[in-house]
């Protein structure tokens, strides 16, 4: 595969993950219907779920920036694993976070070389 391919591909996958997160960050920020419903159900204020909303955005940015994009991978999986854990708190289905988790890591190795090479060339 060519590097302009790969570079292609990298790029489409970053932004499949950065709107998947937009568009949970601006349900966040916007307090619609469905967002406060299900954050009155598991406790979270409208404030609350406004500071959420702010680390889902800030980790996505962080992520699309080449430099910083490792430390948004672990950012978001840091959010995804406390999204999971408010899950299982409720007795919801953890199916959902941990697929997106998945995808996460699967675009962050592909996307950065010195991540696969530290997870899987250690010594």
């Amino acid at each position: 595969m060519s590097p302009k391919t790969q570079n292609i591909i990298n790029w489409v996958l970053t932004g499949l993950i950065a709107a998947l997160f937009l568009f949970s960050a601006s349900g966040k920020f916007m307090a619609n219907e469905e967002a406060m419903k299900g954050a009155e159900m598991m406790g979270l204020t409208p404030g609350t779920m406004k500071i959420i909303g702010a680390v889902e955005l800030l980790a996505i940015i962080f992520f699309i920036i080449p430099r910083t994009g490792v430390l948004g991978t672990l950012m978001l999986v840091a959010y995804l694993g406390g999204a999971i854990a408010t899950h299982l708190e409720h007795g919801q289905s953890i199916v959902a976070p941990c697929v997106i988790a998945a995808f996460v890591w699967i675009v962050a190795v592909i996307r950065f070389p010195e991540l696969r090479q530290r997870l899987f060339n250690s010594k």
